[in-house]
């Protein structure tokens, strides 16, 4: 356990920064985080680069488009550059129709606020997980990135840990259930140390160079 926990601290030192806060979003439990938070999930739960939606993410934000009412004024345009401008190409046109969507979804199912998906699934992470896959673009995989992220401000979601991050786990020979992960990191850490691991599954992150830091 030991040198578990000092594996975990090497890789919150190297990569403890979550997706969200690399995207710019000063995420709390307040309504303007938690839809930037679904904004960057629609953007990373396609088949592209990590770097390159976290980019479009903020091309986005800075354009103004922080709010579901923000998102769904601008111009289906106004959104297709934007996400150019991240350089999100491929995926672009079929996205900036997406966010549009999910942005009236949001208004009119949770007046805006994500705080209401928590309450209406009473906190529970798998009731939570299929509202979020009703937001179009958003499925499994999606919800689970959502979830992992707000678990940094929604504490009874924790431990949250999917596929990707129990994936990084055994690169680094970490333990396999979320429990025992969790107990080599403070609480209100776990959601760091899961979008880490994600990052040594995705290749982010050396598996090798984070086990030999931890043991020099």
């Amino acid at each position: 356990m030991g040198d578990d926990r000092t594996t975990a601290r090497v890789l919150l030192e190297r990569r403890g920064r979550t997706y969200a806060e690399e995207a710019g979003i000063r995420l709390a439990d307040r309504p303007g985080p938690l839809y930037q938070l679904l904004v960057l999930t629609t953007l990373l739960s396609t088949r592209i680069r990590a770097c390159v939606a976290v980019a479009a993410a903020r091309e986005l934000f800075a354009a103004g488009y922080r709010t579901p009412a923000a998102m769904e004024a601008a111009s289906w345009q106004d959104r297709v550059d934007a996400l150019g401008r991240g350089h999100y190409r491929r995926y672009d046109e079929r996205t900036a129709t997406m966010l549009g969507t999910g942005a009236r979804l949001c208004l009119d199912r949770w007046r805006g606020d994500l705080r209401r998906l928590h309450d209406e699934a009473d906190g529970q992470p798998t009731r939570m997980r299929g509202l979020l896959t009703g937001f179009p673009g958003i499925g499994p995989t999606g919800a689970d990135i959502f979830l992992r992220e707000a678990q940094t401000v929604w504490p009874d979601v924790r431990p949250y840990a999917d596929k990707r991050t129990l994936a990084g786990a055994k690169r680094l020979g970490l333990p396999g259930s979320p429990d025992r992960l969790a107990g080599l990191v403070d609480g209100a850490e776990f959601g760091r140390l899961a979008s880490a691991l994600v990052r040594v599954a995705l290749g982010e992150e050396s598996a090798g160079e984070v086990t030999r830091a931890a043991s020099a």
